[in-house]
């Protein structure tokens, strides 16, 4: 019998966190080990006070101190957690799967460093329709180059923290990447006032946010006469949760380094 993927799940009350155990409760080559809270944030160090009945009896960790020998971390927390969440799969010797989004660059210092020492999967977004964006995005401008102009549009539900969302950078990025542009020379996020015309090699972001919905991404290429766009629309959070799952299985006998979406679902 296979032994299964043991897996710890930070923020089992968030959004995400919730529909992570919902999803591993129904995936047989999954066992989730344990539950981590925010750093002093609510219900840490308390029995799990979610919806999934399979995991009640777990506590939910404060610090990942108590937590049993787990293969990897699920991490859909907030930014001001990376730090600790770095550190406690490194003691470990652990995968992470890092879904955190709105990462400054001293976040991302810490992922750099962890992955030194462990396999770090660390994503915007883990649905395998927009590892597919990315691949038609990239492919048209690199087509197109800087012949057409580019704007980015998402929209999330209305708690969303941080704008523009992970996926809409990771777009950009990929886009920026094949056109031989940086993305922070050439973002222009929303427009206001007399701007003058638009300056061709600009990657625009725009973000909306209101209601429920799960996530909205359209990257516009539009050049004189013509005009691509190119949508995904998510409508159930579990696609993001299946994703990280599959990512957190694929770093078993990985080595240490960060990975991305495009390593998980590309060819082996």
């Amino acid at each position: 019998m296979e032994t299964k993927l043991r897996v710890v799940v930070a923020g089992p009350d968030g959004r995400m966190g919730r529909e992570l155990l919902r999803v591993a409760a129904e995936d047989a080559d999954i066992a989730v080990v344990g539950l981590l809270g925010f750093p002093g944030g609510p219900g840490a160090g308390l029995p799990y006070a979610g919806s999934e009945r399979a995991f009640a009896h777990l506590p939910v960790s404060p610090t990942g101190a108590d937590l049993p020998p787990f293969d990897a971390l699920v991490d859909f927390t907030h930014p001001g957690a990376v730090a600790a969440h770095g550190a406690l799969v490194a003691a470990r010797n652990a995968a992470w799967v890092l879904g955190t989004t709105g990462l400054d660059e001293s976040c991302n210092a810490v992922v750099d460093e962890t992955a030194r020492s462990c396999a770090v999967v660390a994503s915007g977004n883990f649905s395998v329709g927009i590892g597919a964006l990315l691949e038609l995005c990239a492919g048209v401008a690199a087509m197109l180059g800087l012949d057409a102009d580019c704007e980015i549009i998402e929209t999330h539900h209305s708690r969303k923290k941080d704008a523009p969302s992970g996926t809409a950078r990771m777009l950009g990025e990929a886009i920026a990447k094949v056109r031989g542009q940086q993305l922070g020379e050439v973002a222009r996020h929303g427009r206001q006032g007399f701007i003058g015309e638009r300056p061709r090699p600009e990657i625009g972001f725009h973000a909306i946010r209101g209601g429920d919905v799960v996530g909205e991404h359209t990257v516009l290429f539009a050049w004189p006469g013509e005009r691509i766009e190119l949508t995904h629309r998510a409508s159930d959070r579990g696609i993001f949760a299946r994703g990280a799952l599959r990512a957190a299985r694929w770093t078993l006998g990985r080595g240490p380094g960060r990975y991305g979406l495009s390593d998980v679902l590309g060819p082996e």
